[in-house]
């Protein structure tokens, strides 16, 4: 890989699952990661574990004095991002019905899933702005699309219910298409993510997919060199989820 070629990246929630398995494929491509994590001792721990071209950044996507911080660390050491990849994010719908879920809950998982994104990216976008190419990554799910929640027969109807995760991805879908109008003209690309259903701590490890294999697949999608590929929600297959 040539220096050129070799990207600044920083993954939230990159001290397990996803994360770290997307931060290990990109670091093993000859990237530099640094690993967004809340918890300084995970995030520690993580960095040992992953090795050279990793490094750990306090960041925890809530607390806008981490996200300064982090944005000013980054600055200091690397003077630029190429890649943010947004993968932080939290369930807490079980056990409850959408009827019965507490307010509370529903307010935690969008602090995450949705303002969390909103404030890392505005804090990180001075940093992509001198990127030659910068590329913001939005880890979704398809639970959040229209054509999921409309769709009766989907053999993943049973999750249709999760009033909190599932309506925090669909406004993480709609804030990755107005940053994607909004920064088009500036060169950044904004494209949401997805993984595939992956067995992690979120869903209790109920995915057929690896936490492994869905960070390979958001590696791929955070490296793709299509320039022009912006506001779509790419599948972990290849193409594109309709919305």
């Amino acid at each position: 890989m040539t220096t050129t070629d070799r990207k600044i990246v920083l993954i939230t929630g990159a001290n397990k699952g996803i994360g770290f398995a997307t931060a290990r494929e990109l670091a093993g491509a000859g990237h530099t990661v640094l690993l967004g994590a809340r918890d300084p001792q995970r995030g520690a721990k993580a960095e040992a574990e992953l090795g050279r071209g990793t490094r750990f950044v306090h960041l925890d996507v809530t607390d806008p004095a981490t996200i300064a911080a982090a944005a000013e660390l980054i600055d200091a050491e690397y003077g630029r991002l190429d890649i943010l990849v947004n993968n932080a994010g939290i369930s807490r719908d079980r056990p409850y019905s959408p009827t019965d879920l507490p307010v509370d809950n529903l307010r935690e998982v969008y602090e995450t899933n949705v303002f969390g994104v909103v404030a890392v990216t505005n804090a990180m976008l001075p940093l992509l702005r001198r990127s030659p190419a910068g590329y913001i990554g939005n880890v979704s799910s398809g639970l959040g699309t229209v054509a999921f929640l409309t769709d009766r027969d989907s053999p993943l109807w049973q999750f249709a219910n999760l009033l909190a995760y599932n309506s925090s991805k669909a406004a993480l879908n709609a804030v990755t298409l107005i940053y994607a109008n909004t920064l088009r003209d500036s060169g950044i690309r904004v494209n949401a993510l997805s993984p595939g259903y992956c067995a992690t701590d979120l869903n209790n490890h109920t995915g057929h997919l690896t936490a492994q294999k869905g960070g390979a697949h958001i590696a791929r999608q955070a490296t793709i060199p299509d320039h022009n590929t912006t506001g779509v929600f790419l599948n972990e297959n290849g193409g594109t989820y309709p919305w």
